[in-house]
């Protein structure tokens, strides 16, 4: 089974939250509401995320998106909404869903609104340099062609009383709307919008780290300390983990705290995948470095 986290979303409709209780309970993940349209800041943002981050939380804000109005004017609104709490680790999110009347889609083809929704990620991008950007949006609206590729998919879909809760959501297919990768599922809305995450906790909160504020740098899970760098190993479990998640190691191989033959032979498959990041002249390499290990954990877990 995949490993997940857990998460909720909440906006100003929702009243204060108890972060750390549910911390305890087993969230690991809370966006808010930031703003909407080209002027709305959310009410109860900035209550809402200064709990989030103080809990320990991966947090995460999102945009309400008027695709019939100025991409670069809604970006801007969202940017200063956010500026005072967005840092390493901070996921950014456009909201991307058509009101029911229509009334924010209309006069827009699904073109144009592919477009705004691609321009709009592409300024909040550079204003936060390094820092993941995504898009929550429907089947419909990814169906439509509206919706941007390569980019991280936060995705509602309830099935009802059949996944409410988290563990019937553990247990149910992961979403695939049109053939895309969802990293989150959005499953229920009672009693709060919940989620998972495709990613184990550690997981997320390293991947949220994005590309550490260049673009082009990406900083995996540390090796252990104390191991000269010709010889660092991340631990075994972690790097079985990666394996797996990257398609080089069958997931029916049980975790073991041991580097033994099942473990170097996923590195061997991934450093003849990937030769660049093997010893020179070796087509057998058992032996991962940091920059592999960087290479990999971006295929296992940046999707």
């Amino acid at each position: 089974m995949t490993s997940t986290s857990y998460g909720i979303d909440v906006s100003a409709y929702q009243g204060t939250q108890d972060w750390a209780a549910h911390k305890r309970a087993g969230i690991s993940f809370a966006f808010a509401k930031a703003s909407e349209g080209q002027k709305t800041h959310d009410a109860k943002f900035a209550t809402h995320i200064k709990g989030i981050k103080a809990a320990g939380l991966t947090p995460g804000a999102y945009h309400f998106a008027w695709p019939n109005q100025s991409a670069a004017v809604e970006a801007a609104n969202y940017i200063s909404a956010v500026k005072a709490y967005a840092g390493p680790g901070f996921l950014h999110f456009l909201d991307l869903e058509r009101y029911s009347d229509g009334r924010n889609y209309t006069g827009k083809s699904a073109a144009q609104i592919k477009t705004f929704a691609t321009a709009w990620i592409a300024a909040v991008q550079k204003a936060f340099p390094g820092q993941r950007v995504g898009i929550y949006t429907s089947a419909s609206d990814i169906a439509a062609g509206r919706v941007p590729t390569a980019v991280p998919l936060w995705y509602p879909a309830y099935p009802g009383a059949s996944v409410d809760t988290y563990t019937e959501a553990n247990k149910h297919a992961r979403p695939a709307p049109s053939g895309r990768t969802v990293t989150f599922w959005q499953f229920t809305s009672t009693p709060l919008d919940r989620s998972v995450c495709y990613m184990s906790p550690s997981a997320l909160k390293t991947w949220a780290q994005g590309d550490a504020g260049d673009g082009k740098t990406y900083t995996p899970p540390p090796f252990p300390v104390g191991l000269a760098p010709n010889k660092a190993k991340p631990s075994a479990v972690t790097l079985q983990r990666a394996l797996k998640a990257a398609g080089y190691m069958p997931k029916s191989v049980p975790e073991s705290p041991h580097y033994g033959p099942q473990t170097q032979a996923g590195v061997i498959k991934f450093h003849n995948a990937h030769p660049t990041y093997r010893a020179a002249g070796k087509t057998y390499d058992p032996a991962i470095g940091p920059k592999g290990w960087a290479a990999l954990h971006r295929l296992a877990y940046d999707k």
